[in-house]
């Protein structure tokens, strides 16, 4: 019997430089888990995530490509892992309408991230 190879998906906003903290914090285990060849590895740039930080959209796109270029740096390897950005995929922003269509505002402000989001965020 095949064992089935397991699938991983995450996320880095583009919203600064990778540092230490993100390194030792997620990006090691990452590169961990896609050298162990037991996963899909699939690694995107989060830009619709970062739209309400404070970029212009020129800063927006610098800043998408130093993400990409520091998570290569850090051992994302294309040949083992799937690398993308998030608005390239048509697909993400039409699964969000369908979500935002059918979650009320009191599901997502029972929500951690949406409340520490909101209060960072007030003029947004």
């Amino acid at each position: 019997m095949k064992k089935e190879t397991q699938i991983m998906l995450s996320g880095v906003q583009p919203t600064g430089n990778l540092h230490v903290g993100n390194y030792l914090g997620a990006v090691k285990q990452l590169v961990d888990l896609q050298n162990s060849g037991a996963y899909d590895m699939y690694v995107f740039i989060a830009d619709l995530h970062s739209l309400t930080g404070n970029m212009t959209a020129d800063e927006r796109r610098e800043q998408i490509t130093r993400t990409a270029a520091e998570l290569l740096s850090a051992g994302i390897d294309p040949e083992k892992s799937t690398l993308f950005v998030q608005s390239h995929v048509p697909a993400h922003t039409e699964l969000a309408w369908i979500f935002n269509c059918v979650t009320p505002v009191a599901e997502l402000e029972r929500m951690t991230q949406y409340k520490d989001k909101s209060v960072s965020q007030e003029k947004n």
